[in-house]
């Protein structure tokens, strides 16, 4: 009887070896850093293609292969790739991350361990002020001057808090409760694995320019200095397809079309039709889906026709 056991050599990638357990600063005492990863671009061409070892097409044509796996949503040779990182992260942030539950996730435990003794600080130029047509964004930022007040107050309130915590502890309360008025923006550690098709959609939405500042700073590093060492075939795809790309919904077509063959009327009727030109006192009513129609009417070089 043949002997069936064949050695098959573990996928590495140099690019992304180089900087296993290098430390990545994220804002002012974050950072994140790989620990360990599984598979490569070459084992989602595997994948695809039902087959072992390596592959035994040329590099232009995986290069082919991936792009049209992620063009046409096949989402499954992805996950053949996983990726585990090592983070530190405000409380705050770590709640928008934690959403995310398509990830392996340990938590660095303040039941069992003293609370980290760092907590993210805001600089005087860095406190944004409350966007008045989204309720969960920001719109510029506060003066300095209001800037500098605002993180004096917010030094003493972390400070007074690292206070009462420690108080605690040295009198004996346990640390499941003495934790409990610590401020969001306390640091917390975590691992956290997950494969690459669901890390490419933790990107999408935490690289958008719309989203929280803090949890973008993570993303872009996540995305820019290790995605696109560890698959850079797929990163420079998930750059066309998605982050760098347009999506245009059926009215969205037609209003495009009406404007490019200069047929404003019928724009103009799609869009009220939608509800987009309700007016109060001669000015349009806030409509969040005109507001992104017409950002990406910009990104198209088209004049919006209201």
């Amino acid at each position: 009887m043949e002997n069936e056991f064949e050695k098959i050599e573990r996928v590495k990638v140099a690019a992304l070896d180089e900087i296993l357990g290098k430390k990545f600063p994220v804002l002012d005492d974050g950072f994140i850093r790989v620990i360990d990863y599984m598979g490569s671009d070459e084992s989602i061409v595997q994948a695809a293609r039902v087959s072992y070892g390596k592959g035994t097409k040329k590099v232009s044509e995986d290069r082919a292969l991936i792009r049209y796996l992620l063009r046409n949503r096949h989402t499954t040779p992805f996950e053949m790739c996983e990726i585990k990182f090592h983070v530190r992260v405000p409380m705050d942030t770590w709640r928008q991350w934690i959403r995310h539950r398509t990830a392996n996730v340990n938590e660095y435990s303040t039941r069992y361990s003293i609370a980290i003794d760092a907590t993210q600080k805001t600089s005087p130029t860095q406190w944004r002020i409350q966007a008045k047509d989204n309720k969960q964004g920001s719109d510029g930022f506060l003066n300095e001057e209001i800037g500098k007040k605002l993180s004096q107050r917010e030094e003493e309130l972390q400070n007074f808090a690292r206070e009462i915590y420690q108080e605690r502890l040295e009198l004996g309360v346990a640390r499941e409760q003495a934790r409990k008025d610590l401020p969001l923006s306390t640091y917390t550690e975590a691992y956290w694995k997950i494969d690459l098709h669901n890390l490419l959609h933790f990107l999408s939405l935490r690289m958008d320019s719309h989203a929280q500042y803090e949890i973008r700073s993570y993303a872009n590093v996540i995305g820019n200095e290790i995605v696109s060492r560890w698959c850079p075939i797929t990163w420079e795809a998930f750059q066309d397809y998605q982050m760098n790309s347009l999506s245009l919904s059926a009215n969205e077509i037609k209003i495009v079309n009406a404007i490019i063959h200069n047929k404003i009327d019928d724009a103009l009727k799609i869009a009220k039709e939608l509800g987009w030109l309700n007016k109060i006192e001669n000015r349009l009513v806030r409509n969040r889906e005109r507001n992104e129609f017409e950002e990406k009417l910009e990104r198209l070089g088209l004049q919006k026709p209201w």
